[in-house]
């Protein structure tokens, strides 16, 4: 069977080593803007007096030690994790000797921030949110009761950017949430689908079969006591309709299975199409309607769920004309034009035919037909005849021949 698929590698790396990562560039952001770089005549921002001091560098490793606490506890507790990296920027400006926790240090903070409101429910996104807001708030409070100088708009563009992480890892989970949700429902229009391909199979290779054991049973019957051999012979029908539609059944079970225990794909049997529409008029015929099949146009291979879906649709046409036309004859008729094919079932039968005549209620075998035809894009039609009887008509179009495989073989007529 085959195995889960392996996921990018951005996608493999931990949210802890992307908040460590980012806890890196702040402090390298923060060091480079002590510094005097090339081009500069004076660095960005002036030293502390602990910035290179070993109490400094002591802050800065407590510090580091509090942020790698933070990425290892981020994934199993959020929120906890969340507290453990503020407190980290919170030690690691200490030995900055500024009036504000600067953006550099909080940068960790924004990745756990949009890890945590694109992973967990809204409400502990909402508390991270508010912890990644009342730290710096409480800082610069902190300053002003103490009478020290804040940076005011410093930790108000701080706490704008820990909303804008916020709202983007929000925009994430819903977007996510929404895939999810459509996914779900593909999958649910998909199953149904499927069902209703499967009782489509079933009723058209059941129904046929069935209608010919009957009438060939019901003739049995009637003959079995005046003429033995003609019994006989029409059991054997029954015996060889049974064995036909039991086949039919094991390998539609059998497609709709997709591997073997040992992982080895199930061996399929080509569909039906088109040429087998001989051995069904053969084997309706035996049973006591006569079907006469006309092929009209350059005979050629068409698609195969084009070719399926033209036998069903002739196999079930038969087969409500077998149970319900009260006929001995019905024609088939099979045009293969340029770019469509069509076929018609016609018959001449007493009754309103296809299953919807007096005294029998409305059957799946129209709806199937229909919704056959509608899934290829074609036209379906089906009624009484103009000069009695019933017909039904299916047109398909089909790509140009010449992206089509060689011809099966040459057009004919053929009265079975």
């Amino acid at each position: 069977m085959s195995s889960s698929p392996v996921l990018p590698l951005l996608k493999r790396v931990p949210p802890g080593a992307w908040v460590a990562a980012a806890w890196c560039a702040g402090v390298a952001l923060t060091f480079l803007m002590r510094m005097r770089l090339p081009g500069e005549f004076a660095p960005t921002v002036r030293p502390g007096v602990l910035f290179l001091r070993w109490d400094g560098l002591l802050t800065h490793l407590l510090a580091t030690a509090l942020l790698l606490t933070g990425c290892t506890r981020l994934t199993r507790r959020p929120l906890t994790a969340m507290a453990v990296l503020l407190a980290a920027s919170v030690v690691a400006t200490m030995p900055l000797s500024v009036a504000e926790i600067p953006l550099a240090q909080f940068l960790s903070v924004y990745v756990a921030l949009y890890f945590v409101a694109a992973t967990r429910p809204l409400r502990t996104g909402v508390l991270a949110l508010v912890m990644s807001i009342a730290v710096p708030t409480g800082y610069i409070g902190y300053r002003v009761l103490a009478g020290w100088p804040a940076g005011t708009s410093a930790e108000l563009a701080v706490a704008l950017t820990a909303v804008v992480a916020w709202l983007v890892g929000r925009s994430a989970y819903e977007s996510r949430r929404h895939a999810a949700d459509l996914t779900a429902r593909a999958t649910d229009r998909a199953l149904v689908a499927e069902r209703l391909r499967i009782a489509r199979e079933m009723h058209d290779v059941v129904a046929h079969s069935v209608g010919i054991i009957a009438l060939q049973a019901g003739a049995a019957a009637r003959v079995v006591h005046t003429q033995p051999d003609a019994a006989r012979e029409a059991m054997s029908a029954v015996e060889a309709a049974g064995r036909e539609t039991l086949s039919g059944l094991r390998r539609m079970l059998g497609a709709l299975r997709e591997t073997e225990p040992d992982g080895e794909e199930a061996p399929r049997r080509p569909a039906e199409g088109l040429t087998d529409v001989g051995r069904l008029a053969r084997a309706t015929t035996a049973a006591g309607v006569r079907v006469d099949v006309d092929w009209e146009g350059e005979r050629r291979a068409l698609p195969p769920e084009l070719e399926l879906s033209a036998f069903r649709i002739v196999q079930e046409s038969v087969t409500n004309v077998v149970r319900h036309a009260g006929t001995d004859a019905c024609r088939v008729r099979v045009r293969y034009g340029a770019d469509e094919l069509s076929v018609e079932v016609t018959d001449r039968g007493k009754g309103s035919g296809q299953g919807v005549g007096r005294g029998a209620s409305p059957g799946l075998g129209l709806v199937g037909m229909r919704e056959r035809v509608a899934l290829l894009h074609g036209e379906f039609a089906a009624g009484p005849a103009p000069g009695g009887g019933f017909r039904v008509t299916a047109r398909f179009p089909v790509p140009p021949p010449g992206t089509l495989c060689e011809p099966p073989a040459p057009a004919g007529t053929a009265a079975i």
